[in-house]
């Protein structure tokens, strides 16, 4: 299902969402050399489309993931599976983005591991997974890997370029990447640089998983490797897509109680744990964690935090000076309990837009619920 005049919407199973859904795979035989000069001979992208092109094929909407999400951006992929897309209340008819009006798409980013081409996809040279001798991966690679899947399912313009966090990083590089492809981006809770503060959390992560005996210098097998530091990696890394104000609504200092297990000597037992309780907010960072660990890919989780951090559209020049290229008219929306990508980042970015002469706005959501709006 890969031809360019099959981008024909789902069937809908109830009124008003996008219903069932079936992924699709983009396979690229030409060389992609990435920005490290690295070549791949070619690349797959995995992908979901929502609603129909118009007669110009001029009406779609580039929905573009964060870190932690893929391609499954709205509707079910089955009667037995009805967890939605990530960003299904925003995506279907009469939905803010609407596919009554738009074909909307999205694509797990290359160097995913939600079918993309990624460190868990086979090297053909050597008949094993590419692990960490898979390219170093910029989020211009990624952008540029779209753009060709773009133009090969015959989708040459763009009505608009929308993700938030990684997804937003996406987003501007497009419009400085591909500026006559791209009419309006909308880019929500990101930066144009990432911060010293972003840069150290996702070090954290990484270490959590490579100081984990399963990693294993990233070679490890498919249903294996460093679960316990990858569960880690994620605990940590949800804290920082959440706010204070956030948690303590959610879960307080709340606790459950819990199984203990039988007490091996007679004194007090200091751990809470084992005292029969525990916060609920432990549990559920450890059902976060664990879930993470069933989808996701360790050496993933490294390429792509690692191209987060090497995202900086200023290293070249003054931000006004990096988005002289930009086209599209422009709308940049912070978060104001978002602590990883705070509001003062993404009004920079629109006043270097404003600088540099270009249709940029602003606005601000006033909410409690930091990057969990972005994230899943």
């Amino acid at each position: 299902m890969n031809d360019a005049d099959d981008l024909s919407d789902s069937v809908r199973t109830e009124p008003g969402e996008v219903g069932l859904v079936e992924p699709r795979d983009f396979v690229s035989i030409e060389p992609f050399t990435f920005d490290c000069g690295q070549t791949l001979p070619g690349f797959t992208l995995r992908y979901e489309t929502y609603g129909r092109p118009n007669a110009a094929r001029d009406n779609a909407i580039l929905i573009c993931h964060a870190l932690s999400g893929d391609h499954h951006c709205a509707g079910i992929h089955s009667l037995n599976d009805r967890k939605p897309g990530w960003w299904n209340n925003l995506i279907g008819p009469g939905k803010p983005v609407d596919t009554n009006k738009f074909l909307v798409l999205c694509a797990n980013v290359l160097g995913g591991c939600q079918g993309s081409s990624g460190p868990s996809s086979n090297n053909l040279a050597t008949g094993k997974p590419y692990g960490t001798a898979f390219p170093f991966v910029t989020i211009r690679d990624m952008i540029r890997a779209q753009q060709r899947w773009l133009e090969g399912i015959g989708i040459r313009s763009l009505h608009a370029v929308i993700g938030g966090s990684m997804g937003g990083m996406q987003a501007l590089q497009w419009g400085v990447e591909f500026p006559s492809a791209v009419r309006k981006i909308l880019a929500m809770a990101t930066t144009a640089r990432e911060s010293a503060q972003g840069i150290a959390f996702n070090e954290v992560g990484r270490q959590a998983i490579m100081q984990d005996p399963g990693w294993n210098q990233g070679d490890y097998p498919k249903n294996g490797g460093p679960r316990v530091g990858l569960a880690i990696a994620r605990m940590m890394a949800h804290i920082t897509y959440l706010s204070d104000a956030g948690l303590d609504r959610k879960f307080g200092r709340r606790r459950r109680s819990i199984r203990a297990p039988a007490p091996v000597a007679a004194e007090p037992v200091a751990n809470p744990a084992v005292a029969g309780f525990e916060f609920e907010i432990e549990s559920y960072l450890r059902h976060q964690g664990q879930s993470f660990i069933n989808r996701f890919d360790a050496n993933s989780y490294l390429t792509i935090s690692r191209a987060i951090d090497h995202f900086d559209l200023s290293a070249d020049g003054p931000l006004e000076q990096a988005f002289a290229p930009v086209l599209a008219e422009t709308l940049i929306v912070g978060f104001t309990s978002d602590w990883l990508f705070p509001p003062e980042q993404n009004r920079e970015i629109t006043l270097a837009m404003l600088r540099a002469g270009k249709r940029a706005s602003y606005a601000e959501l006033d909410t409690d619920l930091g990057l969990s709006l972005i994230h899943i």
